[in-house]
């Protein structure tokens, strides 16, 4: 297999399969309606993809590649955040409206089975992540304000910590397994200790920000802002007032509403998806600047790296 960035078109229904060096589409994949949130399997092989207009999750076979399998469920209601719990085998999606979290073993990448289904009991729960250990998953809420801690052994929910408003983005520091939030509505990060639960510290960011991204390290956190055409990039080592917490250090000016981030798996490069002017920004991390852009389809916004 090659390198590959899979980058998910929402209002052309695509999968676009681009060359993370040359920007070049090699393949495009049709998909259910409204392609959103994308996670690609352990081995690399498969890739899954929650359609969100189209109520749907769907299996692709990232060699040939094409969609080899569909799951729908009757509380699908605008499914749309993953994340592989790779040390259990499972892939945990999270149902916005429904604010019901769903659990599939994936021990055979190219075929799903559904484990569990269970509530948050919160609003338009949106994102999901998990501990470094991958004991907890942590997921956020947009509509409640805050953010849903569950046991991902027991699949039972151990609290709801307040955040800020409006949290989307949500990521774990893999070294001190601090959990940062992206609050879209008052524009600022929010980190909540992994002991405690508590709301630990804050940090400003730009205008909407959507997304919370860590790099392979741990060092950098980026948080594309939306409506600032933006992304924010935070030092997790960064001390301040003789404490250390994370803190803005750069903005980088991107496409118009960036959204979708990934890294590459050595954490020299960054890309983006930009929503309103279809493309893929390629960001130098050490240097804290756009490169270039790579086209992609229309309104592209989830987006993944596919390791060769």
């Amino acid at each position: 297999m090659e390198d590959r960035l899979l980058v998910l078109n929402k209002d052309a229904d695509t999968v676009s399969y681009i060359d993370p060096d040359t920007g070049e589409t090699t393949a495009t994949v049709e998909t259910n309606v409204n392609p959103h949130e994308v996670a690609v399997s352990p081995d690399g092989t498969h890739a899954y993809v929650t359609c969100s207009l189209g109520g749907s999750l769907e299996v692709l076979d990232n060699e040939v590649p094409e969609v080899i399998d569909r799951f729908e469920h009757d509380l699908f209601d605008f499914p749309h955040g993953l994340a592989v719990r790779e040390s259990a085998d499972e892939l945990w999606l999270a149902s916005t409206y429904s604010s019901q979290v769903f659990v599939f073993d994936i021990a055979d990448s190219a075929a799903i089975e559904l484990l569990e289904v269970f509530p948050t009991y919160q609003d338009k729960s949106h994102m999901v992540t998990f501990s470094p250990d991958e004991k907890r998953a942590f997921v956020a809420n947009i509509g409640s304000d805050n953010v849903t801690v569950i046991d991902a052994d027991e699949r039972r929910i151990v609290g709801d910590p307040p955040v800020g408003e409006g949290p989307e983005g949500i990521g774990v520091d893999p070294e001190t397994g601090e959990v940062l939030v992206a609050n879209q509505d008052d524009g600022r990060l929010s980190v909540i200790d992994p002991e405690t639960l508590k709301d630990a510290n804050t940090a400003l960011l730009g205008e909407t920000p959507i997304r919370v991204v860590l790099s392979p390290d741990g060092r950098y956190a980026l948080v594309p802002n939306r409506e600032s055409n933006d992304v924010s990039v935070i030092d997790t080592e960064h001390v301040r007032d003789g404490e250390r917490r994370p803190w803005e250090v750069a903005r980088i000016p991107v496409g118009i509403w960036p959204g979708g981030t990934v890294f590459s798996p050595d954490g020299d490069r960054a890309f983006v998806a930009n929503n309103k002017t279809n493309d893929v920004s390629v960001i130098d991390i050490d240097a804290f600047e756009e490169l270039e852009r790579f086209d992609a389809g229309i309104h592209p916004d989830g987006i993944a790296y596919r390791s060769g």
